[in-house]
């Protein structure tokens, strides 16, 4: 591998770039006609503009972004999270052309994307998953019947879903048509897919998430696991690891099944293993996202481990220089996610910095947010020895935090780490939603 084409934006696509060039690896940066002044673009050695601003036109565009590793001679792609990243037919269209696709082989993400597979293969591991789910389904008939067959609530998801985009909590068959609607048109724009499937709802959990990498070798590490409780329309708010929830016993269940279920696939590079947990001993798998996530940076920082790296490293036939038993994680970290609530151009900017605090954005002074993407913007990290420091450090970095000329959701999260249920970890992942008086 010596050229990697990042078929993504944003600030993943920086992180992507920046880990490359420290491994000495030169980079490709593609592009929309409404990015042509986005950071990564500035930042790799090559940029190559594929298409107009609409993600189905550009970002989505297989065809597009293989054409532009064959013309920029890159041996390699990362895709990033989102856009193509847990696409089969990206990835078999890569192996096809020779390209090394930076995550799992085609045949694993059509697995863990086929919905049913996914839950057979979490069940044989001796996970134990939530009513439903076993079902695809694109026409409102089919949904509504087997809606009926599981039982309301239901929770309807996009089959190539991820980041909340594409799911709803459906309470009763009058709200099936509406809602079901809106759904598969969000889940078609953001993933070209109009594929639905939709799962018994548990109305109090908690969502953990296990990190695992795997190596070409077949040993495979859980990494560490993170509390993704936090969430706003089924949207992740902040995260943090390690997740304090977790009884040790648990949390060593959790790692073991996960460990076994990418074994059993096969499974090379980053990925995650989701669960509900419904009370300290009891979890239930919802899916596994084959890529790197957003959250990523937490379980570096306890980890001590660069992701992005092993996942480069991984794709080069590096095995990895450490089992199971020798790993530990240590201290307490926290995420909060930057929202823009409007497009428009940043015209003053700070960000924060000291000890323990990391910060991942393509934002620049002067630089004009588009219309056309995910309202994620940036992403404050904060390291601590322990929760309660972590807290009070990332409500520091935040009061620190100037992002001028576009509205952002800064002062929406510095009330959220001030809620006393949020303080003392009172929470599971419909308390955001019913606070009414943050929004």
């Amino acid at each position: 591998m010596k050229k990697v084409l990042i078929a993504n934006r944003g600030e993943i696509a920086v992180r992507i770039i920046r880990a490359c060039h420290n491994l000495g690896l030169e980079t490709v940066a593609i592009y929309s006609t409404a990015d042509k002044n986005s950071m990564h673009v500035q930042l790799a050695d090559e940029a190559i503009c594929i298409g107009p601003a609409e993600p189905n036109k550009s970002y989505l565009n297989i065809h597009a972004v293989i054409a532009a590793a064959e013309v920029t001679k890159a041996d390699a792609i990362h895709p990033g999270y989102g856009f193509l990243s847990e696409n089969e037919e990206f990835a078999r269209k890569c192996e096809e052309e020779k390209i090394i696709f930076i995550g799992p082989k085609a045949s694993v993400i059509a697995l863990m994307g086929e919905k049913a597979r996914a839950r057979e293969t979490m069940q044989a591991a001796g996970v134990p998953v939530v009513l439903g789910g076993d079902t695809e389904f694109t026409d409102l008939t089919s949904g509504l019947a087997y809606a009926k067959k599981v039982g309301f609530p239901v929770m309807l998801k996009a089959s190539a879903g991820g980041g909340g985009k594409g799911m709803r909590v459906i309470n009763d068959e009058k709200e099936f048509p509406t809602e079901f609607n809106l759904a598969q048109n969000e889940a078609q724009h953001a993933f070209n897919d109009n594929h639905m499937y939709l799962e018994k709802y548990l109305p109090n959990p908690r969502h953990i998430e296990i990190q695992i990498v795997g190596d070409q070798q077949g040993n495979v590490i859980a990494v560490g696991e993170r509390d993704c409780t936090i969430q706003q329309h089924h949207q992740k708010v902040i995260e943090e690891a390690p997740a304090i929830s977790l009884s040790e016993k648990t949390r060593q269940k959790m790692f073991a099944v996960s460990i076994k279920a990418a074994k059993q696939i096969g499974y090379v590079g980053a990925g995650t293993m989701e669960f509900l947990l419904d009370d300290p001993e009891h979890f239930y798998f919802m899916e596994m996202n084959t890529r790197i996530q957003v959250e990523h940076p937490i379980s570096e920082l306890t980890s001590g481990l660069d992701l992005v790296e092993l996942q480069l490293l991984i794709a080069q036939g590096h095995s990895l220089s450490f089992d199971q038993s020798a790993f530990t994680t240590n201290g307490f970290a926290l995420e909060c996610r930057i929202n823009a609530l409007n497009a428009g151009k940043v015209t003053s900017l700070h960000l924060p910095g000291g000890y323990g605090i990391r910060i991942d954005t393509a934002l620049y002074q002067g630089y004009v947010i588009p219309p056309n993407y995910d309202s994620m913007i940036a992403k404050i990290i904060v390291f601590a020895s322990t929760r309660k420091k972590a807290i009070t450090l990332m409500k520091n970095a935040l009061d620190e935090t100037v992002i001028s000329g576009i509205n952002t959701n800064l002062d929406f999260l510095t009330q959220l780490l001030n809620e006393q249920d949020y303080i003392e970890n009172n929470t599971d992942i419909n308390w955001l939603d019913k606070l009414t008086k943050l929004e």
